[in-house]
C-alpha cells in the first residue's frame, strides 16, 4: 500500500484533525527536540485496533507514545505512525474509593482529581509530567511511591487486537517495568483503589512534594526527567557529579548543576547533542565508579 492509499485508508477511520503529516516531535516531547514523524495519530481508544490492524495490514510500522514526558526522538525523526490518545483517552471518573482513568490522562491530573475526591495514595504522581498509559507500562514512581502501589487493574489492547482486562498482578510490575511493552499490548485505561483522607491533609502532602521539586530539580528547562535509572545501591545524580560532571556541557544540552542526575536542554539543544551527552556520562561514571548507568529516557528513531 503506497502512501496516498494508506492515508485515504486513515481518513476512514479518524477525522481530518486526527491525523498530522510530518509532524515535528518536538512539540510531543518534554525535552523539545525531535524530528518529524510521518504520521502522528490522535485516535480515541475505540479506533486504536482499527488503527494498529491497518498499520500491520500496510506493514507500516508504528509506535505508541504517551506524553512525551521520558521520550528522546531523534533530530531526523520517526519513519512510520506514532500513536498518542487524545480526546475520551483522557477522560477521569471517581467512583467511591475508585478512580478509572483513560491512557491518555495525565498523571497530574488524576492526583488533583482524587484530591479533590478526599482519596489519597497518588500525591507522588501529582508532580509527573507522563500519562497514565505511558506511567503504567514503566511503573512510574517518586518519593518512594509507584503507581503498583495504588493501581487495581488495566484495560489493554493485545497484541492480537483483542481487549482484555489485566489485574495489577498480571502486569509484573517492578521498578521502571511492566511486561506490557514485551507482550506488545497497549494500555487504553487503568483502574486505581484508593483510601479516604481529608482533603486538607492530601493537599498538604502534594504542596510538600512541590516544594521539594521546586528547590532540587531544574524544572525551569526542558528535560524527560531522571536521565538514568537508580542503580541498585547508588543514586545516579551523586555518582554523575562524583565524576566531575555537574554542569558539563555538549552543544545545548547540559547535565544539570541543580541535580545530576537530569540531563536538560538549556534552549538550544539537538538530539543528538542529549544522546552525546548521555553516553558521556555513562562513560566518565563506569570509568569513575564502575558501576554502569541504564538510561530511564526512551529513545525513538534513528540514533
Amino acid at each position: 500500500m503506497n502512501k496516498s492509499g494508506f492515508y485515504r485508508q486513515l481518513c476512514h477511520i479518524l477525522s481530518e484533525e486526527q491525523i498530522l503529516c510530518e509532524e515535528p516531535m518536538s512539540r510531543h516531547t518534554t525535552f523539545r527536540v525531535g524530528g518529524p514523524a510521518d504520521y502522528f495519530l490522535m485516535p480515541s481508544p475505540e479506533q486504536a485496533g482499527d488503527i494498529i490492524s491497518l498499520c500491520k495490514e500496510a506493514q507500516m510500522p508504528y509506535q505508541i507514545i504517551g506524553n512525551g514526558s521520558n521520550l528522546l526522538v531523534a533530530d531526523r525523526g520517526v519513519r512510520g505512525v506514532v500513536i498518542a490518545f487524545a480526546g475520551p483517552a483522557g477522560q477521569i471518573q471517581v467512583q467511591d474509593n475508585r478512580i478509572t482513568a483513560g491512557a491518555g490522562a495525565l498523571l497530574s491530573r488524576v492526583a488533583r482529581s482524587a484530591c479533590q475526591a478526599g482519596l489519597s495514595g497518588l500525591e507522588f504522581a501529582a508532580g509527573i509530567p507522563g500519562s497514565v498509559g505511558g506511567g503504567v507500562v514503566m511503573n512510574a514512581g517518586a518519593y518512594g511511591g509507584e503507581l503498583k502501589d495504588v493501581l487495581e487493574w488495566v484495560s489493554v489492547l493485545t497484541a492480537d487486537g483483542h481487549i482484555v482486562k489485566l489485574d495489577c498482578e498480571e502486569l509484573e510490575l517492578s521498578y521502571r517495568h511492566s511486561c506490557i511493552p514485551e507482550k506488545g499490548m497497549t494500555v487504553l485505561e487503568a483502574g486505581f483503589f484508593l483510601r479516604p483522607a481529608p482533603e486538607e491533609e492530601i493537599r498538604a502532602r502534594m504542596e510538600e512534594l512541590r516544594r521539594r521539586r521546586m528547590e532540587k530539580q531544574p524544572l525551569e528547562y526542558a528535560s524527560a526527567g531522571s536521565t538514568f535509572k537508580r542503580p541498585e545501591g547508588y543514586f545516579a545524580g551523586k555518582l554523575i557529579m562524583d565524576a566531575g560532571l555537574a554542569g558539563y556541557t555538549l552543544g545545548g544540552a547540559q547535565v544539570s548543576a541543580r541535580h545530576c542526575g537530569f540531563v536538560i536542554n538549556t534552549g538550544s539543544a539537538t538530539a543528538a547533542d542529549i544522546i552525546g551527552l548521555i553516553r558521556h556520562v555513562r562513560q566518565k561514571v563506569q570509568e569513575q565508579s564502575g558501576v554502569t548507568l541504564e538510561m530511564e529516557v526512551k529513545c525513538m528513531g534513528g540514533f
